[in-house]
This record gives structure tokens, sequence and C-alpha cells, in this order.
């Protein structure tokens, strides 16, 4: 009896120092991560949302165009870094880090689809007040279609860039993604597994596997930025990991891309995989969308070749 106890207190004592080391390697990631400051901003930077403060910066006059990431943990408005000073020329250019992501507020909440439908239809009404062109990366394409069919007086002309596969979106949160949601929202261990997901190595083959043409064209930059922006807000950085592994941020927008009148755009990298295919199901389901690549891109186009994807964009607007 007396052993079984000391074995049991033994093993609290190395659990509590184990949590303890592991705490304080997590702590040493996300500061380590964020030393360079690559994601500056200042308060005049932030719109007062209902569910947290979001980053956005302005430039340019004219007609208003909002720019809007994908929705990774690594994405920022820094994706579009290569297009403000083009299109500010002739545009009023607005772009944003969404909720959870960037120098954006990082609440503990599920991340829904319909949290940024509400989000970028409130930004265009409280921000920007007027119809609004918008040019949306990735998944962002999901609920900028949905906000779109909710209130199309506040959408012009809409350009999705490597928009995702429409049954991706039909997948709805199961017994197996809402486990694996769970585990990543644990206090320390949780935040651990985090921090080996979001690893520099593992974004540096983001960009050379996935995001470019030319794997040779990834910067230390880039590297270093996305990387920040994954690990800023410290633990609350992950909460928008696990809703996207428990398939939270789906939504299935058949229906919306049916209905809406506005103008679309596809526009694909030449190398993206499944791209040619992905702008075929988009057009089946409503033929007057139009569909463009750009040569030598892939994921990021925008990121990757700017003058091109700023000429595209003009020959559109």
């Amino acid at each position: 009896m007396k052993k079984n106890k000391h074995r049991l207190v033994t093993l609290g004592i190395l659990f509590t120092v184990a949590t303890g080391i592991i705490y304080l390697i997590n702590r040493i990631v996300f500061a380590s991560a964020t030393l360079k400051d690559l994601l500056k901003s200042s308060a005049d930077n932030y719109y007062n949302w209902r569910f947290g403060k979001i980053y956005y910066k302005k430039k340019g006059s004219g007609s208003p165009i909002l720019l809007i990431h994908d929705l990774t943990v690594y994405s920022s408005a820094y994706e579009w870094k290569n297009l403000i000073d083009k299109l500010s020329k002739d545009h009023t250019v607005y772009v944003l880090d969404l909720l959870g992501c960037g120098r954006s507020e990082k609440p503990r909440i599920t991340y829904t689809n319909y949290l940024y439908v509400q989000l970028i239809s409130d930004f265009i009404k409280n921000v920007i007040h007027e119809k609004t062109d918008i040019v949306a990366s990735g998944y962002s394409s999901s609920f900028t279609i949905l906000a779109c069919h909710n209130e199309s007086s506040l959408f012009g002309k809409i350009f999705l860039v490597n928009p995702p596969e429409l049954s991706t979106l039909n997948k709805i949160p199961g017994k197996r993604s809402k486990l694996y949601k769970f585990l990543l929202e644990l206090p320390v261990f949780g935040t651990l597994v985090y921090n080996m997901i979001t690893c520099q190595s593992n974004v540096q083959l983001l960009f050379t596997e996935e995001y470019l043409y030319n794997p040779f064209d990834v910067s230390a930059e880039m590297i270093d930025t996305y990387y920040e922006a994954a690990h800023k807000g410290f633990s609350n950085s992950k909460f928008l990991l696990s809703s996207i592994i428990g398939c939270y941020t789906n939504n299935s927008i058949n229906h919306a891309l049916r209905e809406i009148d506005q103008s679309i755009i596809l526009i694909s990298g030449q190398g993206e995989e499944k791209g040619k295919a992905i702008q075929e199901a988009y057009v089946t389901i409503n033929p007057s969308i139009e569909t463009c690549s750009i040569e030598r891109t892939k994921h990021l186009p925008h990121l990757e070749a700017g003058n091109r994807f700023a000429e595209l964009l003009s020959i559109y607007l």
C-alpha cells in the first residue's frame, strides 16, 4: 500500500516537473518566433470588431478593393505585399489580417466559416462604407462567396485565387475531427503539438512543396514572417488551427455560387495541383464564372508574380 502511494507521489512529481518544462519550452518557442517583429503594427491600424480587434491597412485613392489572405495560421496581410503599391495607384486598397491570424486578435473560440462571413460584411459596412471589389485567396474564397450571397449590395467584382475544392468544403465536423480539435486545445501538451506542427522547417516545406512554383524563390523573410504569424498571440494561436482541423471552417458554397449575380473571376497558378479541375467544377455550377491562370506560379501567384497578377486584375477592373 505504501509502495503504491509512494509511486503515485513520484509519478505526480515527475508529471508536474515535465509539464513545467514543456510549458517553459512552449514560451521560449513563441518568444523566439516573434523576436524579429516582422509584422509591425500601430494602434491606428485596428478595427474594433465585436469578436476582437482586426488589423488592417489602407493605401491609395479611388474605387475600393479589399484583399483577403488565405485562411491558415501562417497567413496575414503580408501575403499581398507585392500587390498593394501597384493597386493603390488607381484604387483605395484595404488589406487585413483575419481574426485569429497575424496581428489581429486571437480569441480562444471556435472559428467558423460564418464568423468570417460576418467579419467581411461588417468590415465593408463599418470601415470601407461603400461597395467593394474583393480579391480572396484560398479558403477565404468560401466565406467571401457566402458573404456576397447574404448581402450582395456590399460587393462588386469578386476574384477568387486558387479557391478550395467544393467537395472539401462539404466536410463537416465528425467524431474524429472533434477529437483532434479537443486534443490540440489541451493546455501545455496541445500547445506543444501546435508548435511541432508549425515549426520553421514545416513552414519552409509549405513554400517549397505547395506555395511556390519555383522553390528556389523562397526567401528567409517569407519563412520568418509566416512563422511569426503562426506564433503571435502565444498559445491562443492554436485555436484557429484546431477549428480548421475540426472542419468548423468548412461550409458548402454550392447554393451561393449558383445564385449570386456578381462577376466572379477565378485565378489559378499554372502549377497548382487540381487547379484546372477546380475551375471546371466552379464553372459547372455557375457558367458565367470567368477563369484564367498565371504561368510559372502555384498557390500564391500574387506573392510570386506581383506584376503579372496586377496586370491581370487591371484587365477586369
